[in-house]
């Protein structure tokens, strides 16, 4: 399977809604591209969102917040940390094609870390 180059779209969609926090992913005009099926249900619009601004979907604060992250990935950062909580901490991550270049980015959750906030980690970048 190393040499086929068919993409399975349908394994790929197959994939994402197997996740069990919502997806997006957002181009570098914050348009959303894809929703998986989390997403289409966690977010009140749902599948309406799709081909839609993620910044109409956010305050100012948010939206200064998102377009300052898209710019430190145009210098070349991967992630960065955007919510802190005792629920949840939430980063920001860039999206690269095979030749490096940015064509957009997702959010992603893990748990929280307590004695991490989020004045302590304002960008975090990885060596993936």
């Amino acid at each position: 399977m190393a040499n086929d180059k068919t993409i399975d779209y349908a394994l790929l969609h197959a994939f994402m809604d197997s996740l069990k926090d919502p997806f997006l992913f957002v181009d570098t005009n914050h348009i959303i591209r894809y929703m998986n099926k989390t997403a289409r249900n966690h977010f009140k619009d749902g599948a309406n969102l799709l081909n839609r601004s993620l910044l109409d979907c956010h305050n100012e604060h948010s939206r200064k917040i998102i377009i300052e992250n898209l710019e430190a990935f145009k210098n070349g950062e991967d992630e960065r940390l955007i919510h802190n909580t005792e629920k949840k901490r939430l980063f920001m991550r860039a999206v690269r094609d095979a030749d490096g270049q940015l064509i957009g980015y997702y959010e992603r959750y893990e748990p929280p870390q307590p004695g991490i906030r989020l004045g302590n980690i304002s960008a975090a970048k990885t060596e993936d």
